[in-house]
């Protein structure tokens, strides 16, 4: 059963692999909790209780966060929707269970001053690493996509005539990001260096041949040059997609554009950005009205 909902999210939901890998994860740390390995003929052996027993096993004996115990949950709903769907169950057990509220942490991003310095970066470019690097950084910057959708650019999908780059997002969907004259030179110079034509627009460079950029290649690149300019302790490539949408809306942007531009499904996902921009603005009224501490 659980071999086939997997396949399921994979093809037909396009869940990414990674989520695959979490709900898979997950499940298999219920039936190790349960002793219950969810065939078929043993579903009518799980109950209510048993989850919530093992919701309050994993916060209290495992110590998971309330957030890993909400995606954990959510997991083990997916799963009871799937066994919905080809009648392997007549109800969703789970759907009464609730997880634990998690608290939302406010998106950290790179200050105005430390995105200058990313600027810099490309004038000490010259091989073909640095400015594939070089080019990597501002691009997370301008557009603010993912590390996935980075790494899952094709050629075809980067036109410096348009303007623009075609970006694959969570199960495929397809979204258009416009891109300045800046990054258009980026690219050219990048394209020049690259001298292969694969299909795949980033591409490392190993000795036994030319390969697809991985996620943690991208990781090591942008954490160890940010490292160099920014004080934050996160500076990981998802900080960009944080600064983009920050800067965007300081800038005059509105709410639904910068979803648009994000691919996100959900409004809600991207008001996190409202909230920490509000932040900023109590943090500044704080600090300078002369009656803002006062009682």
């Amino acid at each position: 059963m659980i071999d086939a909902f997997l396949e399921y999210i994979a093809v037909e939901k396009k869940y990414s692999a990674l989520t695959v890998r979490a709900y898979s994860d997950a499940l298999q740390e219920f039936i190790i909790y349960s002793g219950n390995d969810l065939s078929r003929e043993r579903l009518s052996e799980i109950s209510e209780q048993v989850i919530r027993e093992w919701l309050l096993y994993l916060i209290e004996e495992k110590n998971n966060s309330p957030r890993s115990v909400q995606q954990k949950l959510t997991a083990l709903h997916s799963f009871y929707k799937f066994l919905l769907r080809i009648q392997a169950v007549d109800k969703d057990i789970t759907r009464k269970i609730i997880a634990p509220k998690a608290d939302k942490p406010l998106p950290v991003f790179f200050r105005p001053k430390e995105t200058e310095s990313v600027a810099y970066l490309e004038q000490e470019a010259y091989d073909p690493v640095s400015i594939r690097d070089c080019l990597i950084i501002e691009m997370l910057f301008q557009t603010g996509i993912r590390r996935a959708e980075l790494i899952g650019l094709q050629d075809k999908d980067v036109d410096t005539r348009q303007k623009q780059i075609r970006v694959f997002g969570k199960r495929r969907k397809e979204r258009l990001i416009p891109i300045g004259n800046k990054l258009c030179r980026q690219i050219e110079r990048y394209r020049e260096v690259r001298n292969i034509a694969n299909g795949t627009f980033f591409v490392d460079w190993k000795e036994d041949g030319v390969t697809t950029l991985s996620q943690t290649e991208v990781y090591r690149i942008v954490t160890e040059r940010m490292e160099e300019i920014t004080s934050l302790k996160k500076h990981s490539p998802h900080v960009f997609r944080h600064t983009f949408a920050t800067d965007m809306l300081n800038n005059g942007a509105d709410i639904r554009t910068i979803q648009t531009l994000l691919g996100h499904a959900s409004l809600a996902a991207t008001e996190v950005y409202s909230h920490t921009t509000f932040e900023q603005i109590h943090r500044a009224y704080n600090h300078a009205h002369p009656r803002a501490t006062n009682n």
